[in-house]
């Protein structure tokens, strides 16, 4: 459910209790009795806590909806940030919540957009965001991980626009966020060029997966499954017509990025160590002598400091830490370079073997070879063979 507040300040008992019953009001017929809605998102969530000198965490509204009986189990997402004083609070909810994640959205974009010296933020958003969840005990879970939204770009038009282009929003295009993080490949908006389509396609490949195979909770926007075009305009809350609809066309015209994007969805579900419950900090061995995770060069060995500026290949692997005789491990490999990469992925034991569960490029090995060629622009995930739903 997506909620509008005012900014007005929230400290004052009438206020606090109106706000507490409205939400009340609003989740106790969606908990019960409808399978699978069990929680609402705030808009502008920080207005809940707001007092006269900005957003407070622990204030009297937010801790009476965390205690409140009637919202217990309730899952709360915050949309973490506001036009009002102190409004940016990305980070700072209480435990219960889970928060939009705007440094996910733009690491991401602008990591494959490639501008310089982002890998070790985007291993950062990889790894779940503890960096901005962690200290106040959450998990993965708080990061709501998203690359587009309602607000803004669709994700075929982040790979198809430099540009806004709001013009009919009737604002003299000066609506809509700025700072997008976009291109077009050499053309602004549609084109027949087949170079720039086929590059198009492969960044949105890029970033898709990139979300279903990231720690934290993946939001995807609805339509972008679909290549869903809102015509460069990023701010089409006012269009009630073709523009803000979903283009169901893309069925039939983007039915191997449908079925690409299933396939992710799948071996999300399938595999445990994709969406972990607890933050790794490489302090446990998995039963092979593997780190829970590990951040490795291309070469195989790990990844020290001065490798990280300018980095465009690195490669993530993550073992489970289990009392089974069959390691459980995944690895993510990523090429961002204009090169193919050979990854060296070793193998933990006699009798074990990586296959590859997915690629947005042409990825391969050799016969009795442990480095896997990943094309340019390209990202792979490998798993060990025989895993499945083991519980991590």
């Amino acid at each position: 459910s997506r909620s509008a507040w005012s900014s007005a300040s929230t400290c004052h008992p009438p206020p606090i209790s109106a706000r507490r019953d409205r939400a009340r009001a609003n989740i106790r017929p969606l908990i019960r009795p409808i399978r699978g809605v069990d929680g609402f998102r705030f808009d502008l969530a920080t207005v809940l806590g707001r007092h006269a000198d900005g957003f407070d965490p622990a204030h009297p509204l937010l801790r009476a909806i965390a205690t409140d009986p009637a919202l217990q189990g309730a899952k709360l997402i915050a949309e973490p940030w506001d036009p009002g004083p102190g409004g940016y609070a990305t980070g700072r909810f209480p435990h219960q919540w889970a928060e939009w994640n705007d440094h996910y959205r733009d690491t991401v974009r602008r990591f494959w957009r490639l501008d310089p010296n982002q890998a070790g933020d985007l291993a950062r958003r990889l790894h779940g965001s503890a960096d901005l969840f962690a200290h106040n005990g959450r998990g993965p879970w708080a990061s709501i991980n998203f690359i587009t939204s309602h607000d803004g770009f669709t994700l075929n038009d982040l790979v198809s626009y430099v540009d806004r282009h709001n013009e009919a929003n009737g604002e003299y295009n000066r609506d809509g966020h700025a700072a997008n993080f976009s291109c077009n490949h050499g053309c602004e908006g549609p084109t027949d060029d087949p170079t720039a389509r086929s590059q198009r396609r492969q960044h949105r490949l890029n970033l898709l997966a990139t979300l279903l195979l990231s720690q934290g909770t993946p939001m995807l926007l609805a339509g972008d499954e679909l290549g869903n075009s809102q015509h460069g305009n990023n701010n089409a809350y006012a269009q009630d017509n073709a523009v803000g609809w979903v283009d169901w066309s893309g069925l039939d015209s983007e039915h191997e990025f449908l079925e690409a994007t299933r396939t992710l969805i799948a071996l999300r579900r399938k595999l445990p160590l994709l969406r972990q419950r607890r933050y790794l900090h490489a302090e446990h061995l998995s039963a092979c002598g593997w780190p829970d995770i590990s951040w490795l060069r291309p070469d195989g060995t790990a990844m020290q400091a001065a490798d990280w500026p300018g980095c465009q290949t690195l490669l993530l692997r993550l073992a489970a830490v289990t009392a089974q005789a069959t390691p459980l491990a995944v690895a993510v490999l990523i090429n961002a370079a204009c090169t193919t990469t050979g990854f060296r992925v070793d193998l933990p034991a006699a009798g074990a073997d990586w296959q590859l569960a997915f690629s947005t490029a042409r990825c391969s090995r050799a016969a009795d070879s442990a480095v896997w060629q990943l094309e340019a622009q390209g990202l792979a995930l490998l798993q060990l063979a025989g895993q499945g739903d083991t519980p991590v």
